[in-house]
């Protein structure tokens, strides 16, 4: 199914993207990993004459890099991991508007209210489980059920990785400080088991250490894409939970580059359907678009729209926040 999926990305990325009258540089600073991107960026490459040269690290890092050079910075484009350091840079005042015809057609979960990024694919929060060990009505209805007494001792997290703390300070923007302590103090309490990041709970539960986890959704398929008979399942909580964040890998014209127009050119081209469909089949993240071929082993694109909570990205750039109260929590 890759192979047939990127091929098919290829193909329509030759018939899509059609080249710029004139070539420009670009430099993109890319907080997403070269080995996830730079197949997409050659194809860029290939079909507009359009040299793009990247610089790769953190998200975190690339943004307060970005906010440091400011008008001297000689990026083009940034390509962050997560909402919360677009909308940083938005708040900064550093990203350039877009063109409000890239927004059309797009759900609420993928576009940024201030009109200067979005979202290029998305990552939505799960939680996986061990159908050996669990029964279906034995899953939660809501990220806050974990704290109960018959969860204890049975449930992953990774305090230290970047996605979760992103979805805690969802948890904060949605529900409040208080209540979002309350939960991590619960947790702690109830004896989550703490793991380095995503792919060591998705392990840990096929390992037996525990019996659920809290991950992106993309992980699991990675293990499947090698091992159809890997013994983890997931699924998410009941529609509109704060567990089900969506959250997103935006892209962003820096306001301060020379090359604007090639820019905004490389933020259309990460929405055709041919990026689209590399991201999905190959990615194994969700499309911002219905136009691509259909990901069997991810949720339908319609029935991830039904389970997102309805968050402003744009709020998620508190990340100092989020780490002072994973610290009150004694969790860092």
């Amino acid at each position: 199914m890759q192979k047939s999926l990127f091929a098919s990305a290829a193909v329509a990325a030759t018939l899509l993207a059609a080249p710029l009258a004139s070539a420009a540089d670009l430099t993109l600073y890319s907080g997403r990993g070269e080995s996830m991107v730079e197949p997409i960026i050659s194809q860029f490459e290939k079909n507009t004459g359009i040299s793009v040269a990247v610089r790769y690290g953190d998200t975190a890092q690339l943004a307060v890099l970005l906010q440091e050079e400011g008008s001297r910075s000689p990026a083009d484009l940034y390509w962050g991991q997560d909402a919360g350091a677009m909308g940083a840079l938005s708040k900064a005042g550093l990203l350039a508007a877009l063109p409000e015809d890239i927004y059309e057609g797009l759900p609420g979960i993928y576009t940024s209210e201030t009109g200067n990024w979005v979202a290029a694919s998305g990552r939505a929060r799960v939680v996986a489980y061990s159908p050996e060990r669990t029964s279906e009505d034995e899953l939660p209805e809501s990220v806050f059920d974990l704290t109960d007494e018959r969860f204890e001792g049975r449930v992953g997290w990774a305090p230290t990785n970047g996605s979760f703390q992103s979805f805690i300070t969802a948890m904060r923007v949605e529900h409040g400080d208080e209540r979002t302590l309350e939960w991590l103090e619960g947790m702690k309490d109830n004896g989550a088991v703490t793991f380095r990041n995503n792919t060591t709970q998705v392990q840990g539960i096929a390992d037996g250490e525990v019996d659920f986890a809290l991950v992106n959704s993309y992980y699991l398929p990675r293990f499947l894409g090698s091992d159809a008979e890997f013994p983890v399942e997931q699924a998410f909580f009941a529609d509109g939970d704060i567990g089900n964040l969506v959250n997103v890998a935006g892209i962003a014209v820096l306001e301060s580059s020379s090359n604007q127009e090639a820019a905004v050119e490389f933020v259309r081209f990460l929405l055709s359907p041919a990026a689209q469909q590399y991201f999905t089949g190959n990615v194994y993240e969700y499309p911002v678009t219905r136009d691509v071929i259909q990901n069997p082993v991810l949720e339908d694109f319609d029935r991830l729209l039904e389970v997102s909570p309805q968050i402003d990205l744009d709020d998620l750039e508190d990340l100092e926040g989020t780490l002072n109260l994973l610290r009150e929590a004694g969790l860092l």
